[in-house]
């Protein structure tokens, strides 16, 4: 298999009409259509994750936040046991492992039906993940750049892939981030990162522009301005919000107080071009898709 051809010059491109497109993503063999945008629910399994109220650490909590996700309408639930926050501690491949075979098993057994996402950047773990338990996407937050055999190991394994942007690691990505045109250097990187899947044979790719890591204040919002740029890749866009600090430093609050913001920001995002939402709070941004639907459906343009 081959989507080569995908080769986009930025200079002079211009992006389909709305009406034009109509993206897809195969998920567990079944085509999904994206005209309606979906709701990723995070799932984090680790103790030092940013928002405390997301960790879940024992089988109970798992299997809890999991059904908490189906039920509140989430399309698919990101799992995730390496936390990305800046300046994280590192976790061994044997112990994120382990934490992503616990919660997985119970999470199979409480939601079989919902499709699963991994939130790793180890194409051992996302191996794994996706032969062992069946998990039907992989989100890494690297773009394979913390290890050269996953863009290989996905193209094997012929799962979506989640292509996140970010600049250096979680160490050291808020330290000064400086872009000389963030917009245009986050087009470029996802143009030639797209090329390289399309040329291992992976089709099914999904943007992210990786709000929050390796960026400013300033980069965050000009690149939310601007999200419907992203239309130019011909690619689902997925945007990650959820109650981060670009949010609660203009509010001067905190991530426990960033849902309200969190909803506002998950709404420029639909009207953006947001194909999917990766949240905490599932119920409020599957009501944000269905009242920017409504007001689709009444004639409102978007993008």
């Amino acid at each position: 298999m081959n989507c080569a051809g995908y080769a986009l010059n930025l200079r002079g491109l211009k992006a389909k009409p709305v009406t034009e497109i109509d993206r897809t993503i195969v998920l567990n063999g079944e085509l999904i259509s994206l005209r309606e945008p979906k709701v990723m629910g995070i799932l984090n399994v680790t103790p030092d994750s940013f928002y405390a109220e997301s960790r879940t650490q024992t089988e109970e909590a798992v299997a809890a936040r999991a059904e908490q996700i189906a039920a509140q309408g989430g399309a698919i639930i990101d799992v995730g046991a390496y936390s990305s926050r800046p300046g994280a501690d590192d976790v061994d491949v044997k112990e994120e492992m382990r934490r992503l075979r616990t919660s997985l098993e119970v999470i199979r057994r409480v939601v079989p039906n919902v499709p699963l996402s991994v939130d790793t950047f180890r194409a051992d773990v996302a191996r794994m993940c996706v032969e062992e338990y069946g998990v039907a996407m992989v989100n890494d937050i690297s773009g394979g750049e913390l290890d050269a055999d996953m863009f290989r190991t996905v193209a094997r394994l012929h799962v979506p892939y989640v292509l996140m942007h970010m600049k250096g690691c979680p160490r050291d990505m808020q330290v000064s981030p400086h872009y000389e045109d963030v917009r245009t250097e986050l087009l470029q990187y996802f143009v030639h990162k797209v090329a390289a899947l399309a040329d291992l044979g992976v089709c099914d790719v999904v943007v992210d522009p990786g709000f929050g890591f390796g960026k400013s204040m300033e980069h965050n919002y000009e690149l939310l301005a601007h999200l419907d740029d992203f239309e130019i890749l011909e690619r689902p866009l997925l945007v990650g919000l959820s109650r981060k600090s670009m949010i609660y430093d203009v509010l001067e609050t905190s991530a426990v107080e960033a849902l309200n913001g969190t909803t506002v920001l998950n709404t420029v995002a639909v009207l953006k071009g947001a194909d999917f939402l990766r949240v905490h709070d599932v119920r409020a941004a599957v009501e944000v898709v269905r009242l920017v639907g409504k007001l689709k459906g009444g004639g409102l343009r978007c993008r």
